[in-house]
């Protein structure tokens, strides 16, 4: 594993701190991995929901009504 030094403000090294007494975490190391597999976690969320709206923008614009719409996923959702 590799190591990486980072400067942070004291307050920011409290909370840190703080959150590691919580016991949820073994160390600070252990809270900055957590708080970056999150972090790279949310960024995939994001791309994929990014793709989703180009998608549905490039789809152009439905002929339904918004009703039909609703209803269609509705009848989805109970099959």
């Amino acid at each position: 594993m590799a190591t990486m030094n980072v400067s942070l403000p004291n307050t920011m090294k409290d909370w840190v701190e703080s959150q590691v007494k919580t016991g949820q975490y073994s160390n600070s190391s252990d809270y900055v991995r957590d708080l970056i597999r999150r972090d790279q976690q949310d960024t995939k969320q994001i791309i994929l929901l990014q793709q989703a709206i180009s998608k549905g923008i490039e789809s152009g614009i439905s002929d339904r009504s918004m009703l039909d719409i609703l209803k269609e996923a509705r009848k989805k959702a109970h099959t």
